[in-house]
């Protein structure tokens, strides 16, 4: 898989993603950060920044998803890059001149969660116009690889980058990196085929038709069985990361590195789940990955409750995210193959937008829940709850995941 050849125009793709991935990784979490050390935000502000603005920014991705399925892909690919580059560069040059305050923190937080679910919805409706469709699970499992990788350097790079230059050097490196990902779209070459008819003809989309990729995703069983899974499982994986930052930096009193330890040698493991993908499902099919890894991706979050301190503590963390990681970073990529191939053309970034909105606000929703069940009893128990829920998930998934028959799309002029 490694040396295979998906084309100049993937390769161009690929790396305008990578320098994007690798840029937010460099970033990560610097919004909560700066809100802290710069602007002395209370916990109840950085939890309105860390979930508010996702939310707020997945509700303003709704109407915009008509407008990304009828019109070609790579010049929104290319809007949503620069209106990510332009929200974050916004932060310095405040920051520089005394002017940063948390609205504004919280609006670049909103314009960053929307972009970029236009952003994705558009990348894999290009994506799968861009390459062969028996090379659709390869080129997914290409960009997971890059995904994990950046998040196990990014971090730790943008943390030692914050102690030596302070705190905004992170969002100006993610500005530019959306910049560079622009300019590396845009050279991407060569024709892109026009988009999809709009139903009805010219003017603008039924009222009802920003609905439609959630009616493609709960209209086909397999989807919906996928979809209501994949909610569940990443947003109980996100909502433990606050309840395990209050168990080992409070509680347990984790040394910081060991803490972003924990976090980033694990994401190593991407590389390997993200790489066997196409092996996987070329031995065992790709129903059988569905059942056997989707629930082995369920098994071993409860393993976080039997964390101690030490070095068997840390150990443990490490062992249980390096679990989750491999058995996810494999899941994905065939996931997102799958969700590309029974989904028709015209509604492709309709229904990836839904699942993006459905995600976050999942994560954002069971985030909340954790913490108030954490206040409530304390950080451990909220992960015990979080994990039994989780061995639920597998009960969720289709018992037999069929080929993929997308409906055609309808003709021109017809609604």
């Amino acid at each position: 898989m490694g040396r295979r050849a998906l084309g100049r125009r993937f390769d161009r793709l690929w790396a305008a993603y990578a320098v994007s991935a690798y840029g937010s990784g460099l970033g990560f979490g610097a919004l909560p950060l700066i809100a802290v050390l710069v602007l002395h935000a209370g916990p109840a502000e950085v939890s309105v920044l860390s979930a508010v603005g996702p939310a707020v920014g997945a509700l303003v991705a709704v109407p915009l998803a008509p407008r990304v399925e009828f019109r070609r892909k790579r010049p929104v690919m290319v809007a949503a890059d620069l209106a990510r580059c332009a929200a974050m560069a916004s932060v310095p040059a405040a920051y520089a001149l005394g002017l940063l305050g948390f609205g504004q923190l919280l609006l670049v937080s909103v314009v960053v969660a929307a972009a970029k679910i236009a952003f994705n919805a558009a990348s894999g409706a290009h994506l799968k116009a861009l390459v062969r469709p028996e090379d659709l699970l390869v080129a997914n499992s290409r960009l997971e690889s890059t995904n994990w990788s950046s998040i196990a350097i990014g971090p730790p790079l943008g943390g030692a980058a914050i102690g030596a230059f302070g705190p905004v050097v992170t969002v100006l490196a993610d500005a530019v990196s959306y910049l560079l990902s622009a300019l590396g779209i845009a050279a991407i070459g060569g024709r892109e085929e026009p988009p999809p008819p709009r139903p009805g003809g010219p003017g603008p989309v039924r009222a009802g038709g920003v609905l439609d990729g959630w009616r493609h995703l709960l209209g086909d069983p397999e989807l919906r069985a996928l979809y209501l899974n994949n909610l569940l499982v990443s947003g109980l994986i996100m909502a433990t990361e606050p309840l395990l930052a209050v168990l080992l930096l409070r509680q347990l009193a984790f040394p910081p590195w060991q803490y972003a330890l924990a976090f980033a040698a694990p994401c190593l493991g991407g590389l390997l789940g993200s790489r066997l993908a196409h092996r996987v499902v070329a031995r065992y099919g790709r129903p059988a990955v569905f059942r056997t890894v989707g629930t082995l991706r369920a098994v071993w979050l409860i393993g976080l409750v039997f964390v101690r301190p030490g070095l068997p503590g840390l150990l443990t963390v490490i062992a249980v995210e390096l679990a989750i990681v491999v058995h996810m970073s494999l899941y994905t990529p065939v996931l997102a193959t799958h969700r590309l191939e029974r989904t028709p053309a015209h509604l492709l970034a309709r229904t990836l937008t839904a699942w993006s909105i459905g995600q976050q606000a999942a994560t954002a929703a069971l985030t909340a829940l954790g913490g108030l069940l954490a206040h409530a009893t304390g950080p451990r128990t909220a992960l015990a709850t979080a994990g039994l829920l989780m061995l639920g998930t597998p009960f969720l998934l289709p018992r037999r995941p069929r080929a993929p028959h997308p409906a055609p799309a309808p003709a021109p002029g017809r609604p």
